[in-house]
């Protein structure tokens, strides 16, 4: 079983960005500027924002951190916006989600510039994605592309399954690996909690990309063996044995399956980190695009 080390392909990547930063820098050229904007309290939220701004100061780049309460009103986090797609010299910014429930969520994304959006989430980049276009590409299916490609994961005539249709990860997911280029070309089938006899699906695939949000929901019985598991998922479990009285636990119930598995990405240390780089070379890619 091969063990596919986000965490350690990330920092890979980021030595990469920034001898590439380097090289800008000794050119006398413009620093990768990268704005977070962060609404209330999330815990999660926090700690995704605050290493997205570490990864930023590890490369090389420039990096901003715009924080509002959680009574902040439509109108105002929409100036927020309106005032990042103005500003030259942010070349990307994302809103971290989830919003506070009196934000449209719908609505903020639809009015952040799709040259600034880095997070791959409006709808100009999932269109020309979609077409095969030169686009921004949703930053956890990007990171996961770009861990299969690196790892050497044959993706060509491959059934693929994905659980889970979110527009964030889900849906652009089957988009990417679907598409007639290297990895891709795979016949991939969408899941979600609709789908009849889910288990027998999952037994079909010789990849299986669990991105559902139910911990641990994967089990042994409902992978093939020599399966390629790419778990997506990242959930609070409770477990008073902790000393912080939960524990991080994936979509895929990680020590039955690993024994089925001829590779798996672990929770966490996996998908995570790749989101996160991926992010960074949106980043760089649009700098260099002005």
């Amino acid at each position: 079983m091969q063990l596919l080390d986000g965490k350690s392909l990330s920092q890979t990547i980021k030595e990469e960005l920034k001898t590439e930063v380097d090289a800008i820098r000794q050119a006398a050229g413009k620093i990768p500027h990268l704005a977070a904007v962060l609404v209330g309290d999330d815990p999660a939220s926090q700690v995704y924002v605050r290493n997205k701004v570490r990864s930023c100061e590890e490369v090389g780049f420039r990096s901003s951190l715009i924080r509002r309460p959680a009574t902040i009103s439509q109108e105002e986090l929409l100036e927020v916006v309106e005032t990042l797609n103005d500003d030259p010299d942010v070349d990307g910014f994302i809103v971290q989600l989830p919003l506070p429930a009196h934000l449209d969520e719908d609505a903020i994304n639809l009015a952040i510039s799709p040259q600034k959006d880095v997070d791959g989430f409006t709808p100009v980049n999932i269109g020309r994605m979609t077409l095969g276009l030169e686009a921004y590409l949703p930053a956890t299916p990007n990171g996961i592309m770009v861990l299969l490609e690196r790892y050497g994961i044959e993706t060509s005539g491959k059934e693929v399954v994905v659980l889970g249709r979110s527009n964030i990860v889900g849906t652009p997911m089957t988009i990417l690996l679907s598409r007639k280029r290297q990895p891709g070309n795979a016949t991939v089938t969408l899941c979600h909690s609709r789908t009849r006899d889910l288990a027998a699906h999952c037994r079909r695939a010789d990849i299986l990309i669990a991105a559902i949000g139910i911990p641990e929901m994967v089990t042994a019985d409902m992978v093939k063996e020599g399966a390629v598991i790419i778990d997506v998922g990242i959930n609070r479990v409770d477990d008073s044995s902790r000393k912080r009285g939960y524990r991080l636990a994936g979509d895929v119930d990680f020590e039955s399956v690993k024994a089925k598995a001829s590779a798996i990405t672990p929770v966490p240390g996996g998908v995570g980190p790749m989101t996160i780089v991926s992010l960074m070379m949106n980043t760089l890619k649009a700098s260099q695009a002005k």
